[in-house]
């Protein structure tokens, strides 16, 4: 603020204070209009969903095969294979449903083959995998040795008549027939199934323009353990020649199919930016999955560490919440879903399969470790793919960290003490704003399991978390913001009223709160600075998110606010200011920002992975922090401009009022946690007990299991089935393919159904104990086809599983 002669004026003032004396006229704008802030918080929620909106929910209009002739992907044509494997119902490894999908996807290559240009050669086969044993290094599989047998695999090699060398050097896409044994598969994965069988058609009419192979793998026993996979790497003559792997996949059903996991070496995501119509990436997605946030294993990661190939993974996340239930059905696939994948698809194949330029030889080690040069990679909008190097990530980090620096110290050494102490007090109004935020959001995460009929009333209406965590949050950052606003302005005070002794005192507290709100801002800027230096430390993908929250609201505060001057007196910050700054980061992350929770969300109907293991509050306690979180680092910046507002009391209002009606629907159950389209997955097992059956003569035990991956008891699921069911802990050991500490048992008619005679038997060849306790075991599977050997590692420290594995 200037001084100047009676007379003057200040422009755009909402309220003012003068003092006047002989000489001069002091006129101060202290005040920010309620209106302002309500507009801009409409501005930000109706922006934020409108780049969600364009960058995963802009699906492109589905073709039919007249519109795209023999080269082009037609979705209609797709669509006709989903339909086909779905109602086949679930068809897990063993059952004769598998067969059938089989026989359906071996026909269909036969078709393509028939059909094909004739300068290309198609070859298929119906690949029987031997027995193997697959031994993940990390991962959801971590620490396990999977044993497979029989398993089939339909496999397509498309290449060039006329040129042998190009199937010496193919690209591999490959996908999964079989399904979990509850659910019929129309996302997991048999949109990425009917995807690859269109692309194989058209691919047939191209590639007598190829230098590459394509290899179509349409893989079993992805769900048993990523076994169809490993068999072919480790099996088939074919895998020698793949020097690119290319996965698709889906944790949901339909949407837009991003890349969620790309590399190590840049080449394959650099080519697809530059290839695709509709191009969707997120390096965020990579950095969450392999966090291990996300309870889940692809294929690519055997590509990855067995076979040492670069590639891309891609998948469907559009409603997590009904992946590998029986919900994952055809009629929830979106139109157009499989239309932007197969168009992307199509263009990066044609593309990459025709350059002289594809990676040879093994990406990574042994150990799935890489030497490369990885790719930054995100989309805007759907639109446009920017890609760069982590070597260049690394430069622009550091130069632009190195000059924040520069500028924060010149800036403390020109403001002296007192900048070092306002610094110090604006910091501590960060760390209040995270401690409120999380703090209010918790405080709900452990009363909703108190009033609500399931522990995670939030699945099948994902907008609820808006009000019962988002509010809380808000309304947490701007209290723990304002508190620590009023201790730097009582610090601010005292010292503008030794600076300025003949000001007013009102005109000192004035500017006292306007050089707070200043440092407020400020603030924002050095949480995302310290955030960049983390991220950039550890070689996080997604720290360009940090970039754009450091870079951009910090060349709009120096292009109009900021001054290295400490006698200029503090202005009311520009509301331009925040719209320049905000709009790129609002951009780049919006979207981002709700399709991550919007995934995590629906990934909570699988947060268990051994069923009572983990509190129930904890799904929500996740979900809580989480978007506690994203408050306080995207609001940071509007929150600081509230302080001098109108708007604290409206604000205070609206939060609470959302909150309230939130939490209301949640008690009323208006909104039930699970809808026919969106279920708790309850699984059923028949469970046969032989322990100690080996020793001596022992009848086996039969009972009725129930378990459920879903936080929450089962009491009501017991209720409506009767039967005599008990819940608890006291059954620990049944299991499928993971251990259960909380389920529901009964005995009751649990003898009708099954023979003792088919009952499995395991029997102990030997056992001989030397420096080693080496343990020889047979069993006799009987007519089961999917069984799990338990080892209990409470009583057996360590083991390595060797020797040979027979199947008859």
């Amino acid at each position: 603020m200037r001084q100047r002669s009676k007379g003057s004026a200040q422009s755009k003032p909402s309220s003012r204070t003068e003092t006047s004396n002989s000489e001069d006229t002091v006129v101060l704008v202290a005040k920010r209009s309620k209106y302002v802030i309500l507009a801009l918080f409409v501005l930000v929620a109706y922006g934020t969903w409108s780049v969600y909106q364009h960058q995963f929910l802009n699906l492109p209009k589905p073709l039919g095969a007249e519109e795209v002739g023999k080269r082009g992907f037609s979705e209609h044509e797709a669509i006709k294979h989903v339909k086909a494997l779905t109602q086949l119902g679930p068809h897990p490894v063993g059952s004769d449903a598998l067969d059938h999908a089989l026989q359906y996807v071996l026909q269909a290559t036969e078709t393509i083959k028939e059909k094909a240009h004739w300068e290309v050669d198609v070859e298929l086969d119906l690949f029987h995998a031997k027995s193997g044993a697959n031994l993940m290094v990390g991962g959801l599989f971590k620490g396990k040795t999977l044993v497979y047998s029989d398993l089939n695999h339909v496999v397509l090699r498309i290449s060039p008549k006329y040129a042998s060398e190009a199937a010496e050097n193919a690209i591999l896409v490959s996908s999964h027939i079989d399904t979990v044994f509850s659910a019929e598969g129309a996302g997991d994965c048999s949109s990425c199934v009917a995807v690859m069988l269109e692309l194989a058609r058209g691919v047939s009419q191209w590639a007598h323009g190829f230098k590459s192979a394509v290899i179509f793998l349409f893989n079993t026993g992805e769900e048993e353990g990523l076994n169809g996979a490993h068999s072919f790497i480790t099996q088939h003559p074919w895998s020698d020649t793949v020097t690119m792997a290319i996965d698709l996949e889906a944790m949901g059903v339909g949407g837009k199919s991003g890349i969620f996991q790309a590399g190590p070496q840049p080449w394959a995501i650099e080519n697809f930016a530059l290839a695709a119509k509709y191009p969707s990436g997120q390096i965020v997605a990579q950095d969450v999955f392999k966090s291990g946030a996300i309870k889940s294993a692809t294929d690519f990661q055997v590509y990855q560490e067995i076979a040492g190939l670069s590639g891309l993974d891609f998948a469907y996340a559009d409603n997590t919440a009904v992946y590998h239930t029986k919900n994952d059905k055809l009629k929830l696939l979106k139109p157009g879903s499989l239309q932007h994948l197969g168009e992307n698809m199509l263009a990066f194949l044609l593309k990459v399969a025709t350059s002289a330029h594809l990676p040879k030889g093994k990406a990574t080690d042994s150990r799935g470790k890489s030497g490369q040069d990885t790719a930054i990679y995100f989309d805007i909008l759907g639109a446009y793919m920017v890609v760069f190097r982590q070597r260049f990530a690394r430069m622009l980090y550091n130069s632009v960290i190195l000059q924040s620096i520069l500028i924060w110290t010149t800036s403390l050494f020109m403001g002296g003490y007192s900048a070092m102490v306002s610094l110090a007090l604006s910091s501590l109004s960060l760390i209040l704003m995270w401690i409120c935020a999380i703090g209010f959001s918790l405080l709900v995460a452990f009363v909703l399991p108190l009033v609500s009929s399931s522990p995670i009333p939030f699945v099948s209406s994902p907008w609820l978390v808006v009000g019962l965590f988002g509010a809380p949050a808000v309304l947490g950052a701007f209290t723990g913001q304002h508190v620590g606003y009023l201790i730097l302005v009582k610090y601010l005070t005292k010292t503008f009223s030794r600076r300025n002794v003949n000001l007013p005192f009102v005109v000192q507290d004035d500017l006292a709160k306007l050089d707070a709100e200043r440092w407020l801002f400020k603030a924002g800027l050095m949480q995302w600075l310290v955030l960049l230096i983390m991220g950039n430390f550890y070689k996080i993908g997604s720290s360009y998110l940090a970039l754009v929250w450091l870079a951009s609201p910090a060349f709009a505060y120096g292009l109009l606010e900021a001054t290295l001057s400490p006698a200029r007196l503090p202005k009311p910050l520009k509301t331009v200011t925040l719209l320049i700054g905000l709009s790129v980061p609002f951009l780049l992350s919006s979207g981002i920002i709700i399709h991550l929770v919007a995934t995590l969300i629906g990934s909570a109907v699988r947060l268990e992975r051994n069923p009572g293991s983990n509190p129930e509050w904890l799904g929500n306690v996740i979900i809580a922090v989480l978007i506690a979180a994203i408050a306080c680092l995207t609001l940071v910046y509007l929150l600081s401009y509230i302080h001098i507002s109108g708007a604290k009391v409206p604000l205070i209002t609206v939060t609470c009022f959302l909150f309230g009606i939130s939490l209301t629907m949640v008690r009323l159950g208006v909104v039930p946690p699970f809808t026919e389209d969106t279920a708790r997955a309850v699984n059923v097992v028949h469970v046969v007990d032989m322990r100690g059956a080996n020793d001596k003569k022992q009848e086996p035990v039969s009972r009725i299991s129930l378990f459920s991956t879903t936080p929450g008891n089962l009491i009501k699921e017991v209720e409506q089935i009767g039967e005599g069911f008990v819940c608890g802990t006291d059954e620990p050991l049944d299991f499928v393919t993971f251990s259960v500490k909380y389920g529901c048992w009964s005995d009751k008619n649990a003898n009708i159904g099954w023979h003792e005679l088919d009952i499995p038997l395991i029997h102990v060849e030997n056992d001989t104990k030397g420096d080693n306790r080496v343990t020889h075991v047979s069993i006799d599977t009987k007519v089961s086809t999917r069984w799990t050997l338990g080892i209990n590692t409470d009583e057996i420290e360590d083991f390595q599983l060797k020797g040979t594995y027979k199947y008859l």
